[in-house]
C-alpha cells in the first residue's frame, strides 16, 4: 500500500491516519422513513454500513474504531425498534464469531450489558475472549452506553478504591476507571445525519478530539465519506490549548 491515495478532495496520507476513530452511527430511522420504510430496515443497512467502515478502518490502519451503537437514552424507543435492533446486534456477533479468526477484528464493549438479555451479554464476552489474542484494529461497540453513566461509574469506583488506599487521582489516573482505560483518547470524532451535538458519547475522552459533521445518514455512508473526514481530520491544525 502506498504512502498516499489520491481522493476527491486531496491525498489521503496513510501515514497520518487518526489512530483513534470514533462514530456517531446515527440517522437510521430517518433513512428508512424517507422510502417508506420500517425503522428496522434502516437500522440493518446501518448494520451493514458498520461492517463495511470497520473493514476499511482495519485495511488501511486506523487502530481503534469506537461506534455509538445503542445509548442509555435509546431504550425509550418503541419496544419493536429496540427488539429489531437487539436481534441485530445478536446477528452481529454470532456472525463475528464465526469469523474471528479470519478477520481478526478485536472487539471490546462499552457500557452496562447487564441490561441485555443473558444471550447476548453471553455472546458479548465471547467475542470478547476470543479476540483477546488478536492485533490490528480494535472496534469498541458502545452498548447501552452513556458518557454521564460512564463518568458517575468511574467516580464511584475512584471513591471505593480511595476509601481502601487513600490514593489521590489525576486526569490520567481517572481514565483508568472509564470503559476506555488503556486505550488513547478518539482523535476524530464522527457524525453523520445533519445532527451537530456529541449526544452523550465519550464526553470525557472527546476534550480535544476533532469533530467532523456530514449530512449523509449512516446507512448511506461509504468508503468515499469516510476518506472525506479523514482527509478533514489531516488538514486541522490540533494545539491541544498551546501555540505552535
Amino acid at each position: 500500500m502506498g504512502l498516499f491515495r489520491k481522493k476527491q478532495g486531496g491525498k489521503l496520507n496513510l501515514e497520518k491516519l487518526p489512530r483513534h476513530v470514533a462514530i456517531i452511527m446515527d440517522g437510521n430511522g430517518r433513512w428508512a422513513k424517507k422510502r417508506g420504510l420500517p425503522r428496522s430496515a434502516g437500522h440493518a443497512t446501518g448494520a451493514e454500513t458498520f461492517r463495511d467502515i470497520a473493514a476499511y478502518c482495519k485495511e488501511i490502519g486506523v487502530q481503534y474504531l469506537t461506534v455509538y451503537a445503542f445509548s442509555t437514552e435509546n431504550w425509550k424507543r418503541p419496544p419493536e425498534e429496540v427488539a429489531a435492533i437487539m436481534t441485530l446486534l445478536e446477528k452481529y456477533l454470532i456472525e463475528a464469531i464465526e469469523k474471528m479468526e479470519k478477520e481478526k477484528i478485536k472487539i471490546k464493549f462499552f457500557g452496562d450489558l447487564t441490561a441485555l438479555s443473558p444471550k447476548l451479554r453471553e455472546l458479548a464476552a465471547e467475542t470478547e475472549r476470543i479476540s483477546e489474542k488478536f492485533e490490528g484494529v480494535q472496534v469498541n461497540l458502545c452498548v447501552n452506553y452513556g458518557a454521564r453513566d460512564e463518568i458517575l461509574r468511574a467516580v464511584r469506583a475512584y471513591a471505593e478504591e480511595y476509601k481502601r488506599s487513600g490514593k489521590a487521582v489525576n486526569e490520567e489516573s481517572f481514565s483508568d476507571y472509564l470503559y476506555s482505560m488503556g486505550l488513547p483518547d478518539p482523535d476524530l470524532i464522527i457524525r453523520p445525519s445533519g445532527e451537530q451535538r456529541l449526544s452523550n458519547f465519550l464526553l470525557w475522552q472527546a476534550a480535544y478530539s476533532e469533530l467532523y459533521f456530514t449530512d449523509v445518514l449512516w446507512p448511506d455512508f461509504s468508503r468515499k465519506d469516510m476518506d472525506m473526514a479523514l482527509l478533514a481530520y489531516q488538514k486541522r491544525d490540533r494545539r491541544y490549548g498551546g501555540v505552535k
